[in-house]
């Protein structure tokens, strides 16, 4: 994609942006309007992720009206529905194209380390040297997939949220989805829709309604300042940070899905996939105090948001207080199964992603493989991250939250270049 006309070229730059999804293209808008000159690079095309990485029927969890990008706000005709993926790709390409982002397409980042006061940024179309990188590459590139997988028949194929795009690639037969979050409540109805039976795998989750009291509950995170409580506002960050996305789905019906919608429907659960022994899947038993641990935790939710809705005497009509039938489960719990059999034809592992570090040679990164950040300002002068989960908020990781994590984190690394001496590098000015 060109800027102002022009193709940007590998080279000396004051800033290199790591991925041009959402939270990339957001800093970009923010370095531009402070004419830093910066470029975007991307390893594919605009929204490559959100094209290449995901199932075909999939659906933002979240209201077209919080799908907003700085000073481009969702300007369609259904503001409470939820953009399937051609919607979102769509959306953050037309971002680009407004903002005239100054994206270099195709330029995988293969190396990034330090090179005196500065950072050398290679790609397979050219090197960059930059005083600053913002890596905007994402939380979600690889599949988390525990080490017991390897302990599965090889007889069963094996699946991560990423390779799956429909229910006709799989075998027919049995499936079993391991992980019982947005993705794996999604897939496990749609998959059991398909006439396969389906075995969900629960493990700790968050029960959430689609609709409370009339409106979208995203609304009620929204104006009761949930979704704003910012990282230094709590207590237990590494915990909050690793919690699992929701049981939301976005359907044009609005509908909850939830574990008893999926046992209505005739989908078997069992407790969290402890291990696999001689080609048996070994389940936890504590399946009945995971479910009720998230259903408390779902009613504390909705007593905080009659309370706000006390306190703030919202004027608007609302439906009544409500809450919601506990979470069935069968009395005797599934605690093993026979993968050997040829009841099971297909895992599909719904167990959540980790960030692809590999290319940053940087000594920044923990054991676990995180980079280690304070709200996004890494551990190394001049390198910064976006688009992780509670990066600097709840919303971090939603499109709407780029906006402002961006505006912050460009106005901290405005002040670290003009703190610094630019030395060899000329201070060039975006026009």
């Amino acid at each position: 994609m060109m800027h102002g006309g022009v193709q940007p070229r590998a080279g000396a730059v004051d800033v290199v942006v790591i991925g041009a999804g959402h939270s990339g293209l957001a800093m970009s808008q923010y370095l531009s309007a402070r004419n830093i000159e910066h470029v975007v690079l991307e390893r594919g095309e605009v929204a490559n992720s959100w094209i290449r990485e995901r199932w075909n029927s999939l659906r933002l969890l979240t209201p077209n009206w919080q799908s907003r990008l700085p000073g481009y706000p969702y300007s369609g005709p259904d503001p409470d529905g939820y953009m399937s993926m051609p919607d979102v790709a769509g959306f953050i390409k037309a971002y680009a194209a407004h903002c005239r982002a100054p994206v270099v397409a195709g330029a995988e980042v293969t190396s990034v380390l330090q090179a005196g006061n500065r950072y050398r940024v290679d790609t397979g179309s050219g090197q960059w040297n930059a005083r600053a990188v913002v890596m905007a590459s994402g939380a979600f590139n690889l599949p988390s997939i525990p080490s017991m997988s390897r302990d599965i028949p090889s007889s069963i194929v094996q699946l991560s949220t990423r390779d799956y795009r429909y229910p006709g690639q799989l075998e027919n037969g049995g499936v079993l989805v391991v992980g019982a979050s947005a993705s794996g409540v999604q897939l496990a109805e749609e998959i059991h829709a398909s006439g396969r039976p389906v075995t969900l795998a629960v493990g700790e989750h968050v029960r959430m309604p689609r609709l409370y009291r009339g409106k979208d509950i995203q609304y009620w995170m929204h104006v009761s300042g949930v979704l704003d409580q910012r990282y230094d506002e709590v207590d237990d960050l590494s915990r909050v940070r690793n919690v699992a996305s929701p049981q939301l789905v976005g359907t044009p019906d609005r509908r909850t899905l939830d574990l008893n919608r999926l046992t209505a429907a005739g989908v078997r659960l069992t407790g969290k996939l402890a291990g696999v022994r001689g080609g048996k899947a070994q389940f936890s038993g504590s399946l009945r105090n995971v479910v009720k641990l998230a259903d408390l935790k779902m009613d504390r939710l909705l007593d905080a948001i009659d309370v706000w809705i006390a306190e703030s005497a919202a004027r608007e009509t609302l439906g009544p207080a409500e809450r919601f039938e506990p979470t069935r489960l069968p009395d005797l719990p599934c605690l093993g199964l026979d993968l050997s059999g040829g009841e099971i034809r297909t895992v599909l592992w719904a167990t959540g992603f980790r960030p692809d570090y590999s290319w940053l040679h940087v000594p920044v990164i923990d054991r676990k493989g995180f980079i280690r950040h304070d709200g996004g300002v890494v551990a190394s002068p001049g390198l910064y991250v976006m688009g992780l989960p509670f990066m600097r908020r709840r919303k971090s990781s939603f499109i709407h939250g780029a906006e402002d994590d961006a505006s912050e984190l460009a106005a901290h690394l405005a002040g670290y270049l003009d703190r610094t001496s630019a030395g060899d590098l000329p201070r060039r000015r975006v026009v």
